[in-house]
């Protein structure tokens, strides 16, 4: 098969229904869980069309400067969305810098990379590359950073006097950290690792099953999705240490004390 097979809003409304059941069986047993599919729903409706205009607009013009400003506003968004998911967050300007530094870093320059090198699009910043790959990748690492904040965040928090016993009796920050910044190490990298582990066995992943559906050879599709999920992997976990090990750095001091009062 080559070529792609166009959809038509019949399509579209006819996928819905099955969404309509989930709130009709919600309707039935009392969940109470109708009037939020409901909004989740319209609002992914509009969101997406709006993003669609916004994308058919942005390619057509295909300015380097439109692309860096769409890309800034997407950190934006996602540098809200770290700082929401957290209990904890730290306070003030630093709990949005930190989360959204090493999100942008690690997916920005791992965006580069991979657009400069291997994808090779002429010119690098041509915005039907370089906005789709930033978006996986950038989605992908804010999930990562915010458990690894989350996590870290809620750990010292709770442990605070065991932390504080660990500096009395002479033990660096960092050692006194040590156990909390490895669990939300590992919290922030257990997304990606069990996304890799199933794709393919247990999912196809939805670039991969696009690719198939427009006519794509399967191996190639396959190629490509192997690069995407290189990437990701790399830019999460290098995003879930910056973010975790400045977190640790912030809520500590040079004289090797706890600084809960930079939390929220």
């Amino acid at each position: 098969m080559s070529g792609y097979v166009a959809l038509s809003y019949w399509d579209l409304v006819l996928a819905s229904a099955f969404l309509i059941l989930n709130g009709a069986a919600s309707l039935l047993l009392k969940l109470k869980l109708e009037r939020q599919l409901f909004i989740s729903a319209v609002r992914m409706v509009v969101q997406l069309l709006l993003v669609g205009l916004v994308l058919k607009a942005v390619f057509a013009v295909s300015s380097g400067w439109l692309t860096l400003g769409v890309a800034a506003i997407m950190g934006a968004f996602a540098a809200r969305e770290i700082r929401a998911r957290q209990e904890r967050p730290i306070a003030g300007p630093a709990g949005y810098g930190l989360g959204a530094g090493a999100m942008i870093l690690s997916g920005g320059i791992i965006t580069l990379v991979a657009l400069g090198s291997m994808i090779g699009a002429d010119p690098w910043w041509r915005p039907q590359y370089a906005l789709p790959l930033f978006g996986m990748i950038l989605g992908n690492t804010m999930t990562g950073v915010s458990l690894g904040l989350d996590t870290l965040t809620t750990a010292v928090h709770r442990e605070r006097l065991a932390i504080e016993a660990q500096l009395f009796l002479g033990a660096t920050r960092w050692e006194a950290v040590r156990p909390f910044t490895q669990r939300a190490l590992r919290s922030g990298f257990m997304p990606i690792i069990n996304s890799m582990a199933a794709t393919g066995v247990v999912s196809l992943p939805g670039m991969m099953t696009g690719q198939i559906l427009s006519g794509v050879d399967p191996t190639q599709a396959v190629q490509y999705q192997l690069l995407i999920m290189f990437l990701i992997g790399g830019a999460t976990g290098l995003g879930v240490m910056i973010a975790v090990l400045g977190g640790v750095w912030w809520l500590t001091d040079e004289r090797h004390r706890l600084r809960l009062d930079r939390l929220q």
